[in-house]
């Protein structure tokens, strides 16, 4: 078996796995213990119950009560309302009624609420109910005298078997809202690693396809009159889409780093083949690797601009550090406004988001057009920046970049 099936194979077993794992208990698992009134049900059934319509049509209403109350604990909307509120204080009222009246296998009815109790309350309110209602059951047995066990058991009895139940279905949906985060959080690693992917591909493709249009109009051109100067131009484009296809597969594996020094050198040649006069200035001490890539990114977005967009005829590269930060400045001499309104697009793409991504390191980046004309991008970063891990994007979208750059 190949290592990739072997991977979707144990992750199949392990989905299958958790889909296996018991959720939480749910309300037909408290319906047997309703078997306790099994007793009182006997002595009814024996004539030894006075009034036994009474007793008759009271077990009835207490089990149709007990029935009801548990089904709405298993759900937080019916559990919190005031209805089921209601329905546990008339269970209350028929088994104080019965115990009072009965006595005998009638107290053990004292347990069954406690447990409908523990469906339903929370918190202080259940603490201050079942101790409450463990030393009413007590003192009641003690009073009746005729109790099937001991009073301090018919209240320990009476605390424990609805703080249990409380318990253990606190534990349950605590464990199944933990399941769902963590399934959440898979999902959402997934689409921001679907969002970093698009990022990258955005801005790989977007600079080098509009490198390859230009340089092939440029052969288009020269081709007539300067063949030598056309193949020259081909040979551009097959190194291009050469060096596109390695950085597309560094971006699949997820070990792309960008360089400032190659951006600026590829500034150049897309400018020069558009028609448009580089210039590059660059001082200041040596920039970390992270800082390196994030105003390799800007250098790269602005020349697509200039590129597609601007009708410059020069585009200067100001690269100025200093030992706390640097900054890079992008101008041009073209229209400096922009040739469509902004429009929402995907996350993590266009100049929107490379100023999300360098405010996350810590900079900044401003673009808009000059007052004496053209267009002017801004970039400065710590010299220690620290680019945004691969999985963080834009929490609420991008737009391309001709509809913010220009």
């Amino acid at each position: 078996m190949s290592r990739n099936g072997s991977g979707s194979w144990r992750e199949r077993r392990r989905r299958r796995r958790e889909e296996g794992r018991p959720g939480p208990p749910g309300p037909y698992a408290l319906l047997p213990w309703l078997l306790m009134g099994l007793g009182a049900f006997s002595n009814l059934f024996q004539g030894e119950t006075p009034n036994p319509w009474i007793g008759g049509l009271g077990l009835l209403t207490f089990n149709s009560l007990y029935i009801s109350v548990v089904f709405r604990g298993f759900v937080k909307e019916k559990r919190e309302s005031p209805v089921s509120y209601w329905l546990l204080a008339a269970m209350a009222v028929v088994t104080f009624g019965l115990a009072i009246g009965y006595g005998g296998s009638w107290l053990l009815f004292f347990p069954l609420l406690s447990l409908a109790c523990g469906t339903i309350l929370r918190r202080r309110q259940l603490a201050f109910g079942l101790l409450g209602l463990a030393i009413l059951a007590s003192l009641i047995a003690v009073w009746r005298g005729d109790n099937v066990s001991e009073p301090w058991a018919i209240g320990y009895g009476t605390f424990i078997s609805g703080a249990v139940t409380a318990a253990i279905l606190t534990l349950s949906e605590t464990v199944m809202e933990l399941r769902a985060t963590r399934q959440e959080l898979a999902r959402t690693a997934v689409e921001k690693e679907r969002l970093r992917f698009s990022r990258d591909l955005h801005d790989l493709l977007g600079h080098t396809l509009s490198v390859i249009v230009v340089k092939s109009e440029a052969a288009r051109r020269l081709a007539p009159r300067d063949m030598d100067a056309a193949l020259l131009q081909v040979a551009d484009i097959e190194s291009v889409g050469r060096q596109a296809l390695t950085e597309i597969r560094e971006a699949v594996t997820g070990y792309r780093e960008g360089s400032l020094a190659t951006e600026l050198d590829r500034a150049r040649s897309a400018l020069t083949a558009a028609g448009i006069e580089p210039v590059v200035r660059r001082s200041g001490p040596p920039l970390v690797p992270q800082a390196e890539a994030l105003l390799g990114w800007v250098v790269r977005e602005a020349v697509t601009n200039v590129v597609r967009h601007s009708g410059a005829t020069t585009c200067s590269f100001m690269v100025h550090g200093t030992a706390d930060r640097v900054r890079l400045t992008v101008t041009d001499d073209g229209l400096g406004q922009a040739t469509e309104p902004p429009a929402p697009g995907i996350g993590g793409t266009g100049l929107k988001g490379l100023t999300e991504r360098l405010a996350a390191a810590g900079g900044s980046l401003t673009a808009g057009p000059r007052p004496d004309g053209g267009f002017l991008v801004t970039a400065e970063l710590p010299v220690d920046a620290t680019d945004v891990p691969d999985g963080v994007d834009t929490a609420d979208g991008s737009v391309p970049p001709h509809t913010l750059g220009r």
